[in-house]
């Protein structure tokens, strides 16, 4: 035990110095050796060493403290005294250990007892009373000062993709760093799930040393990288070349390939000899193919490439094995609007246009002859080598039988053929298979004014014609019905000369006369002031359709096909009247003179005398 009076000094001393040391320095330090305080106490010199010890190691304690406080937040060396399963033990020189989760550590050589490594002072003092150190945000703010100090924008860094964020992908570069969806790739993303837990290199678009946040791509440097493998390899090809490529693109047009950075278009015309409607009959997006480079623009940067280049070519000898006249068998391997091609060899194919495919039918549907997948013979009819054509006719496979029309249907001659069909300008006949004729509507009648066919011919009517003409080139056979009688017209004159007296049915009635068909089935007209020798009202009065009556023939036109008749004088001759007494009108005893018609609202004289005339003519 230590005196009462050496307990009394120390008590003093200690809490003056405890006093003294909230404004005083870590470093400033009191002198045993100076008496401050009290110099009339006596002690033992060897209590005052072990005193001294206590209070040297308390004062170091507390400068501990100040020191662990001032460097909270900063990074601090310390060494692994102890490995735990989950926790790392580090001694940084401080008044405690700290405890470092395991998988702070990613590179498995740190984890060593006795090794040095930096960590980041979290807390002076955790939950537990210890210090709470951290090995990851030591690395990233190692890695941020690095950053700050050593990187700028536009500087290439490695990092690993962590997580999905709104708008894109958090990068580890050592710290996070966000890469905008827009900067993860140069070609369409599917889904940002394939980019997580991939390492790739980056370009820091953006280092916001105000907020800590650092903004990077991936794209710039897939672009740079595409942009330098393009300009290599436009370097280093060469037309006539044989190279792969993978199809990134299948368009209406062609296809894409990718050729190790380089795009080059392959040309529908240049996938193979035959044809094909579309590209992807051939081939499907990452089909790995190989071609031949047909051309190469260095100024553009385009790639032209070939695939049927490959393989001979088939129409080098085409005219040799193709002659024109030749027989050949192929099979329909497509139907168009206008005719059906037909392969004859593999990259060979021929047309068959619709007017080469039958003799004797207007075919305007191929599929009316032919169908897709029919082996059919036919004959080359024309070839041309440069465009890649071959003409071919099926029809001349068979005898044509336009070659002998004129012969069997010499003009002039009889025939006897099927009505197959009616128009407002005739009736076609069948006069064989794929022969047709063609009655004009002007040839049905000499003495009738047909208005349609239909009038006196009926479909599937059989009916006898005269050939009038053959017209082989077109292939067109003109026939007439009223050709088998004579033309009544041509003898008319001497028939019923002007004078005669005829006989007649009424047919038709109208305001001006009435027409009357006589004997012979030429049809006449007797004028309204030729209708009777007494007075009447209307031409109702005088005759009525169907009545049978007999008059005088006064007028002939065999030219304009007319004859004019007249009761009147039929009447007056038999009855010996004279026909100037004779007027049209109401009954009276005395006739009144023919007054002048006023002329009609809103029409001219000219046009009165028109109708005037038109109805004498008639």
């Amino acid at each position: 035990m230590f005196p009462i009076d050496f307990i009394i000094y120390v008590l003093l001393v200690c809490s003056l110095k405890q006093r003294s040391s909230y404004n005083m320095s870590k470093n400033l330090k009191h002198e045993w050796t100076d008496s401050k305080v009290i110099d009339d106490v006596g002690y033992h010199e060897e209590d005052a060493k072990q005193f001294r010890k206590l209070l040297n190691k308390k004062e170091e304690n507390a400068g501990e403290g100040a020191v662990s406080s001032m460097l909270m937040g900063h990074l601090l060396k310390g060494r692994i005294v102890e490995l735990t399963k989950d926790f790392v033990v580090i001694d940084v020189g401080l008044k405690s250990e700290g405890l470092v989760p395991i998988a702070e550590f990613t590179e498995p050589d740190e984890v060593v007892l006795g090794n040095e490594v930096e960590v980041f002072l979290d807390q002076t003092e955790g939950e537990d009373g210890q210090i709470v150190l951290s090995r990851e945000k030591a690395r990233r703010l190692k890695q941020w000062e690095y950053i700050v100090n050593y990187c700028k924008e536009g500087s290439i860094v490695k990092g690993k993709v962590i997580r999905k964020v709104k708008g894109g992908l958090m990068v580890d570069i050592g710290m996070e760093a966000f890469l905008p969806g827009s900067q993860i790739d140069n070609k369409r993303i599917k889904n940002l799930d394939e980019y997580l837990d991939h390492t790739y290199d980056f370009k820091i678009l953006k280092i916001n040393t105000d907020r800590k946040n650092i903004v990077v791509s991936r794209r710039e440097l897939l672009e740079e990288e595409r942009v330098y493998r393009k300009a290599e390899m436009l370097e280093n090809i060469h037309e006539g070349e044989v190279r792969r490529g993978i199809v990134k693109n299948i368009t209406d047009f062609g296809v894409f390939l990718d050729l190790d950075g380089i795009d080059g278009l392959l040309h529908i015309t240049d996938m193979t000899w035959k044809r094909i409607k579309h590209p992807s009959e051939m081939v499907h997006l990452g089909d790995e193919l190989e071609v031949v480079i047909l051309h190469v623009d260095k100024d553009k940067g385009r790639v032209a490439l070939g695939m049927k280049q490959k393989e001979s070519n088939p129409w080098e000898e085409i005219e040799r094995k193709y002659p024109t006249g030749t027989r050949v068998r192929g099979k329909i391997v497509n139907l168009v609007p206008y005719g059906a091609f037909i392969e004859l060899e593999p990259g060979i194919e021929g047309l068959i246009h619709v007017s080469e495919m039958s003799w004797v039918k207007n075919v305007t549907d191929p599929s009316e002859v032919v169908k897709k997948g029919d082996e059919v013979e036919a004959v080359v009819l024309g070839v041309q080598k440069e465009e890649g054509k071959i003409s071919l006719g099926i029809k001349q496979t068979e005898k044509n039988p336009w070659d002998d029309v004129e012969k069997k249907y010499p003009v002039g001659s009889n025939v006897s053929a099927e009505i197959r069909n009616l128009t407002n300008y005739g009736a076609f006949v069948e006069l064989e298979p794929g022969i047709d004729g063609l009655i004009h509507i002007s040839d049905l009648s000499w003495i009738k004014k047909v208005s349609h066919p239909s009038e006196v011919l009926k479909k599937g009517d059989k009916v006898d014609a005269v050939v009038l003409s053959v017209d082989k080139e077109s292939k067109k056979i003109t026939l007439g019905v009223k050709q088998l009688s004579t033309n009544p017209w041509e003898t008319i004159e001497k028939t019923i000369p002007v004078g005669s007296v005829v006989t007649g049915v009424v047919t038709k009635i109208t305001a001006f006369g009435a027409f009357v068909e006589l004997e012979n089935g030429i049809e006449a007209l007797v004028h309204v002031t030729e209708l009777s020798d007494q007075p009447f009202g209307k031409v109702e009065d005088v005759v009525h359709k169907g009545d049978t009556v007999t008059a005088k023939v006064i007028k002939l036109d065999p030219e304009h096909k007319k004859i004019a008749l007249s009761i009147k004088e039929y009447l007056v001759d038999k009855n010996k009247y004279n026909r100037d007494d004779i007027v049209v009108g109401t009954p009276s005893k005395r006739a009144a003179p023919k007054k002048k018609a006023a002329p009609k609202k809103g029409k001219t004289k000219d046009e009165e005398a028109g109708e005037t005339t038109e109805e004498t003519e008639a």
